[in-house]
């Protein structure tokens, strides 16, 4: 038997590609899904009520290596742009992947989150100025997704009811999710205006989004109750509702917690107290709605394994709407002090763990093989 022979079919890397360079070619804001994935997963262990050693080691661990996956994603699509531009390009016709670019910014506030979370417990408070400035690059990257890719939605794209999905939500909740980053955020600064600063913008930023959110969460109950659930390939789309709400729920519980102190530092005492309860307020019912939209949910996935769901990165999607809801749930639990938010939460990241699992190893083997490199943008389907 010869060397070649003695490879099983399917071992050698990149054994879909017609080229190894094909991965940058095809390469998707998609796969920023993962980085959004692996670290709420890592907050979420963080959080807790019970964290040993080893788990909170475990959970700085998939920080870090999210970190390393967020480098080695924005070089490789850093790459395509350089090297395949007029391809590359094409992405902001395409009406599904388009919707991806708020993948970015949302997989890089779970890193500044983390740095707040781990980062200072080991290298000390020099990593807040670090997390700073990576959050306004985040709210620029956000805003920008917000308003832009709508837009293109409106010009340049075609659309229809009957092929809509919760895809939608992805450009405009990347702002709702810096806003909860802001509210973790603000309290650790020094200067008091710059707290003020902070929390001012973030209340702005969950304004930008939730009423856009809400907004498409409506027309897709309407779209799904008319022409029934999407195709096969778009399964895990019925999660991402669950992220605007969970974290709309969890911006303003952070938000409400830091705003006494802060308005106080900055000289209007009382406004603080009204949204703190505001906020309390807010993410209890908002939760409460998530809590209807899991259930769903997790009806929706039932139906769909029963006829086999494909595997593709937009599985990753049945991971951070999870999460945030979870970190929400765990949030409530602290501040409520009540069992129920405790015992929940604790079972929603278990579940979470267990997704993660089987999402990371099917996209490490499609990887491997390079199934998982593919660009709509130029593979002639629907621009």
């Amino acid at each position: 038997m010869t060397c070649t022979q003695s490879v099983k079919p399917g071992l050698k890397p990149f054994s879909h590609l017609q080229h190894p360079r094909e991965a940058i070619r095809q390469f998707t804001p998609n796969w920023f899904a993962a980085t959004m994935g692996t670290g709420v997963l890592a907050l979420a262990l963080a959080q807790l009520p019970l964290v040993t050693p080893g788990l909170h080691a475990l959970a700085e661990a998939l920080w870090l290596f999210n970190m390393v996956l967020f480098v080695l994603f924005t070089t490789m699509y850093a790459a395509r742009w350089v090297m395949f531009f007029d391809e590359a390009r094409r992405i902001f016709g395409h009406s599904t992947v388009s919707m991806f670019f708020g993948t970015i910014p949302m997989g890089l506030a779970t890193i500044i989150n983390g740095f707040l979370l781990f980062g200072m417990p080991r290298w000390g408070d020099a990593v807040i100025q670090a997390a700073e400035v990576l959050w306004w690059l985040d709210v620029a990257m956000s805003l920008a997704c917000g308003v832009l890719i709508p837009y293109m939605m409106f010009t340049r794209q075609e659309h229809s009811i009957d092929q809509m999905t919760a895809v939608w939500l992805l450009p405009v909740v990347a702002a709702e999710v810096a806003a909860a980053s802001g509210g973790l955020l603000a309290p650790h600064l020094v200067d008091a205006h710059s707290r003020l600063v902070v929390l001012i913008t973030s209340y702005v930023l969950w304004a930008f989004s939730l009423p856009v959110a809400f907004s498409i969460l409506t027309i897709l109950l309407l779209r799904m109750a008319l022409h029934k659930l999407p195709h096969e390939n778009m399964a895990a789309s019925s999660w991402l509702a669950l992220g605007p709400i969970g974290t709309g729920a969890l911006g303003m519980l952070l938000l409400g917690a830091d705003a006494p102190a802060i308005f106080f530092a900055n000289g209007l005492p009382g406004i603080g107290e009204i949204a703190e309860g505001l906020g309390l307020v807010a993410g209890i019912t908002l939760w409460g709605f998530g809590f209807w939209w899991m259930l769903m949910a997790l009806l929706i996935t039932v139906r769909y394994l029963r006829a086999g769901i494909p595997f593709n990165l937009g599985w990753w999607g049945f991971t951070f709407p999870l999460g945030v809801y979870s970190l929400t749930t765990l949030k409530l639990a602290s501040t409520l002090n009540l069992t129920f938010f405790s015992v929940f939460g604790c079972v929603l990241v278990a579940m979470l763990a267990v997704m993660w699992l089987i999402v990371a190893k099917r996209t490490v083997q499609g990887a491997w093989r390079g199934e998982l490199f593919v660009s709509p943008c130029i593979a002639g389907l629907k621009k």
